[in-house]
């Protein structure tokens, strides 16, 4: 054990609450108070990024009207995404895919413009500056889970017709739409699996040695 590892009880805090962080997609209202808000960002805020270029930007949604044009927008977009998956369509308009309007706070997390000045670390992976928001997404998301909040990451939205609506820069990108606020109860497992839309593989699938393909 090495001499830097954190107490038997912080270690395990960690490991519950990455193994208990789920999508979620049902709310229970209520608030997200100012500094418990404030934490949270400031979370988010401390992620890992390449070339300390700090790609995140988060726009707090604080207009209920706003907020409604940001559901119209996901609402399209579940209808195009269900028409895309052909025979599968009717299955998927059955799922419940997001909470804008039940959950307390709604976040949208974007990508900042003029990236392309950032090249520590981007030459050969430029998108390693989403990476980068994904670190900062996930910092939100296992804090929240911590101070028992649920969070849901919205991906369906087309990124332009959003950052029109939010007055983006041209460059900078959103990326997701998070569902932040109390819930009555955090899913046993991801809400896919429990709807039967997918099943989660082992991470034995997805480990290899020294060659693609090769098992340990």
């Amino acid at each position: 054990m090495s001499e830097h590892a954190y107490s038997a009880v912080e270690r395990a805090a960690i490991y519950r609450a990455i193994g208990e962080r789920r999508d979620m997609r049902h709310f229970a209202g209520g608030e997200v108070a100012p500094e418990l808000l404030g934490r949270l960002l400031a979370a988010a805020h401390q992620a890992p990024s390449v070339g300390l270029m700090q790609p995140w930007r988060f726009i707090r949604i604080s207009q209920r009207g706003l907020r409604e044009r940001i559901q119209a927008l996901v609402e399209e977009e579940r209808v195009r995404t269900a028409e895309a998956l052909g025979e599968r369509s009717d299955e998927f308009m059955k799922l419940k895919v997001e909470g804008i309007n039940d959950c307390a706070e709604v976040l949208v997390a974007a990508l900042m413009d003029k990236r392309e000045a950032h090249v520590f670390g981007r030459r050969t992976l430029p998108e390693m500056d989403l990476a980068s928001l994904a670190c900062a997404i996930q910092n939100l998301w296992l804090a929240a889970r911590a101070e028992g909040l649920g969070m849901g990451w919205v991906s369906l939205f087309e990124p332009q017709a959003l950052a029109d609506l939010l007055g983006m820069p041209a460059g900078a990108k959103p990326m997701a739409v998070l569902c932040l606020g109390p819930v009555t109860e955090f899913y046993p497992a991801p809400m896919l699996v429990l709807e039967d839309w997918a099943e989660q593989r082992p991470l034995s699938d997805m480990l290899y040695e020294n060659q693609w393909g090769e098992c340990p």
